[in-house]
């Protein structure tokens, strides 16, 4: 074994490995126990708590959930339409605000940038809100789960803003003289090089999105429309309501799966997240470092 390897295995990184391999296990745990827990009998549960190793397996929450006539598999679709739909659409109004403060060219860009922090600490409170999506018509149409919440973050503007600001103004100025304007330079110089960053807000609008249920509280009164979340919020909301209903008026018959519900709702609704954050990972982080110190 050559000196260079032997160092690779010295004490500080082994112990270092080692800190590692026990945070990522306690990460992995819970999440294992909660799909461990949903696919457990609720009785089961009952008698002997949440356990890595079931007494009794059961994918009655699961069958549930997908029972024909189910609306969580449209509720799908509708979270996933709308996360897609929403994303990209304020990643693209994020980008374009961000250029424009980092324009050293653009006039007043302080100022505009003051207009823009403003909201990051100040709110005008729900009953304005729903006032102005009403009276833009976002009523119980597909466009009140994505409207409301498309003004783009501040916080995720200034991110990118800082990660452009770090961009070498001698390519702007290049092409202005090769005679590109600036919605050339935005979209074939600045986007490009902003790819990490970009990627980085990408995640966080399509996690607001996918968690989003308060615009279905809110302005969505058709069952047809509603998101995935929202539909296994009244999903467990009625099975806590049975349970309880059993507890007290001694009803005898299968105990309802509150238990196992709530795990398999979170293992539904995770889903989509983990299999989507392996493909940003390496961006995530490159991003949100190197747009958080620079400019």
């Amino acid at each position: 074994m050559t000196s260079k390897a032997f160092a690779r295995y010295n004490l500080p990184n082994m112990m270092i490995g080692m800190l590692l391999a026990l945070y990522a296990l306690a990460c992995i745990l819970p999440m294992l126990l909660t799909v461990m827990v949903s696919v457990t009998d609720e009785s089961a549960i009952i008698r002997n708590g949440y356990s890595f190793f079931p007494e009794q397996f059961s994918l009655y929450a699961y069958q549930l959930m997908f029972q024909r006539g189910s609306s969580v598999v449209r509720g799908y679709m509708i979270s996933i339409f709308v996360t897609v739909v929403g994303s990209l659409a304020a990643v693209i109004m994020t980008a374009l605000a961000a250029y424009t403060l980092a324009n050293k060219s653009v006039r007043y860009r302080n100022a505009l940038g003051l207009f823009f922090f403003i909201p990051m600490v100040f709110g005008a409170g729900i009953v304005p809100w729903f006032l102005i999506c009403t009276a833009l018509g976002l009523r119980d149409n597909i466009w009140a789960l994505i409207i409301p919440s498309l003004m783009f973050n501040p916080f995720n503007m200034f991110l990118v803003r800082n990660y452009m600001s770090g961009i070498p103004d001698s390519l702007r100025e290049s092409a202005t003289i090769d005679g590109a304007n600036d919605a050339v330079i935005a979209l074939r110089i600045y986007f490009p090089l902003s790819i990490p960053v970009l990627a980085t807000i990408l995640l966080f609008y399509g996690l607001a999105y996918w968690n989003d249920w308060w615009n279905a509280i809110m302005l969505v009164d058709s069952r047809d429309l509603f998101p995935i979340q929202f539909l296994l919020l009244q999903l467990r909301s009625q099975i806590s309501m049975l349970r309880d209903l059993q507890f007290l008026g001694g009803v005898v018959g299968m105990t309802p799966p509150a238990e196992s519900i709530k795990m398999a709702t979170a293992v539904i609704t995770i889903g989509p997240i983990i299999a989507l954050y392996p493909f940003l990972q390496r961006y995530y982080v490159k991003g949100l470092i190197v747009g958080s110190v620079k400019g």
